[in-house]
């Protein structure tokens, strides 16, 4: 039974990396862009929205256009701040070979 108290061990290891990463993840802020930079997009690496900042001058615009550029920007900025957490969870979790979950 040597080798499930390894795995235990490995587990538990793991289990704490993955926490502090998340906790990393959630306080390093991105930010993305649309529309020319009429709209700025603060997130975090978590996914949670901080800012959304509109350029004045988007607003002169027709509604459906400015609907249009912040929809853009918060799937632009969804995404990407997706793909940065799943790199980084991949990265935390590679090597971990657990049998029956891999």
């Amino acid at each position: 039974m040597a080798g499930v108290g390894k795995l235990l061990k490995q587990a538990q290891k793991m289990q704490k990396k993955i926490e502090s990463l998340q906790n990393e993840l959630a306080e390093r802020e991105l930010e993305f862009s649309s529309g020319g930079g009429a709209v700025v997009i603060k997130i975090t690496a978590a996914g949670e929205f901080k800012a959304i900042t509109v350029d004045p001058e988007l607003l002169k615009e027709e509604a459906s256009l400015v609907e249009e550029t912040i929809l853009q920007a918060v799937k632009e900025a969804s995404a990407q701040a997706k793909v940065i957490n799943d790199e980084e969870m991949g990265k935390a979790t590679e090597g971990l070979a657990l049998p029956g979950l891999m």
